[in-house]
């Protein structure tokens, strides 16, 4: 992830669906805009893809793949994509399960479910089979985190693989996996916040839950807010 890369995939994110998106704006031929959720600490926001969302300081750095939760809409268990790692220098974390939480548009802080609850949910299997089509990539992480780690706070109903209930992060790892939460009432519209605690930090990563309408006015500027961002950071001749 170059410098240039980082600024570019940074303002995207600012500029476009890390908050509501106003369709009206489409009837103009200036550049679509949209307001800028605020995380309440101090991070960078970028956007990889459609429903790819990614934040991190000087400490840690988070991404997460939100599709399958965007189709689950009145379900109560939601699906995310994950990866996380340290920044370099950092010194070794142990993540915890109590180190996640989901934050949902009316205000509510929803821990990790425990094991004997996650596996007790019949809904499981069918987010699980829906995740094999109804994803983005996830691979976009900080050029030191070179190696591959699972992220097991949760492990396919059908693996051998025990769930932890504690990560080792390291600067050159880069580890990806799922989260589930029980969300109460079911998925809604509206903003969303995936928090993780560092060891002296905390990372926000937004992702909204849009309607159609609302998807289907970034799928159509997309390309053109990129080539705005393109255009911005090009080396003058």
């Amino acid at each position: 992830m170059n410098s240039t890369r980082v600024l570019s995939v940074a303002i995207v994110g600012l500029i476009s669906l890390c908050a509501p998106i106003d369709p009206a704006s489409s009837q103009t031929k200036q550049p679509p805009t949209v307001a800028i959720p605020q995380p309440g600490v101090p991070q960078v926001m970028t956007m990889e893809a459609n429903f790819v969302r990614a934040a991190y300081n000087n400490e840690g750095y988070v991404i997460l793949g939100y599709q399958v939760a965007n189709r689950s809409l009145g379900q109560e268990w939601m699906l995310l994509e994950v990866g996380v790692t340290i920044r370099d220098k950092v010194p070794d974390y142990d993540l915890t399960r109590q180190a996640l939480s989901l934050e949902t548009p009316d205000g509510k802080t929803l821990p990790l479910p425990s094991i004997p609850e996650y596996r007790a949910e019949s809904s499981i299997p069918g987010l699980q089979n829906r995740a094999k089509v109804q994803r983005d990539s996830i691979n976009y992480f900080p050029p030191q985190a070179h190696r591959a780690c699972a992220l097991t706070f949760f492990t396919d109903l059908t693996s051998r693989v025990l769930p932890l209930d504690e990560m080792e992060l390291t600067s050159d790892r880069a580890c990806v996996g799922r989260l589930y939460f029980h969300v109460p009432g079911g998925i809604t519209y509206g903003q969303h916040w995936l928090n993780v605690k560092f060891a002296q930090s905390v990372v926000r990563v937004p992702f909204r839950i849009l309607t159609k309408e609302e998807e289907k006015f970034l799928s159509k500027n997309y390309k053109s807010i990129s080539k705005q961002v393109d255009d911005a950071f090009r080396k003058k001749s």
